[in-house]
């Protein structure tokens, strides 16, 4: 956290932030044109928030493209903000707001385990149910099979899909129709790619949410820090995050 929080010390790299944040998935020469600074000067900036792992780059052709990755900030929510100001929780969980095209989210996150106990975190329906909102997904994860999203408290599925690549433990990769509301059933199918990569005694995940329509209804994605944040406590101490958004569905 130390470097998550040096990042933020500096207000030309909270405004990047900003910029990522108004809009995903930019290069380095589109956000430094927003700035009076030197193309040398924005790249240190974006080096250090990269470090901080509070910005994904991608390369799409030839150019280098920069993503907001809010865990992070998450992470230091659960554990500086909530139990000190618990009334805070909902308003600061919304991280990401709606972007413009494309419409491409993308998650970093380490967490101290193998490829094999991540993978079965992933894919055991228990063990899903502990940092996911208490929501099941039952599946026999084979490629081209479908899966099942429940909740105790509901009557009817929350969502479906098809997993279109089974990889374990190193990658899936999901369509996900989301059925809880007709605004969000409205959006149709996204996709989800899980990538697990070991480093050292840990493993470094990447949760990518694309193929979303422009302006897509933020309930799709807007989850995704408080459940990779759910899913390394649960894997690193076996406790549950008890932050107000953690048990709002469980």
């Amino acid at each position: 956290m130390d470097a998550v929080f040096k990042a933020l010390a500096d207000p030309t790299r909270r405004e990047l932030l900003d910029e990522l944040f108004r809009e995903d998935g930019q290069s380095a020469t589109a956000l430094g044109a927003r700035f009076e600074m030197t193309r040398f000067g924005i790249a240190k900036h974006l080096k250090l928030l990269e470090d901080a792992e509070l910005v994904v780059v991608r390369r799409r052709g030839r150019e280098k493209l920069h993503f907001l990755n809010p865990v992070p900030i998450r992470l230091i929510h659960d554990r500086w903000v909530s139990k000190y100001a618990e009334p805070w929780a909902a308003a600061l969980s919304d991280l990401k707001s709606r972007l413009e095209s494309p419409m491409e989210k993308i998650f970093e996150i380490y967490i101290k385990t193998t490829p094999e106990l991540l993978w079965e975190a992933i894919t055991n329906s228990e063990i899903r149910s502990k940092y996911q909102f208490g929501n099941t997904l039952t599946s026999d994860w084979t490629p081209g099979s479908r899966f099942e999203m429940r909740n105790p408290k509901a009557d009817a599925p929350l969502g479906e899909g098809e997993n279109i690549e089974v990889d374990p433990p190193r990658r899936l990769v999901q369509t996900m129709t989301a059925l809880w509301g007709e605004d969000v059933k409205a959006e149709g199918t996204s996709r989800i790619t899980w990538e697990i990569e070991p480093v050292g005694d840990s493993c470094h995940l990447t949760v990518t949410h694309d193929q979303l329509r422009e302006g897509a209804n933020d309930q799709l994605y807007g989850g995704w820090p408080m459940i990779l944040s759910g899913l390394k406590t649960w894997l690193e101490t076996g406790e549950q995050l008890t932050t107000p958004g953690s048990l709002m569905y469980a």
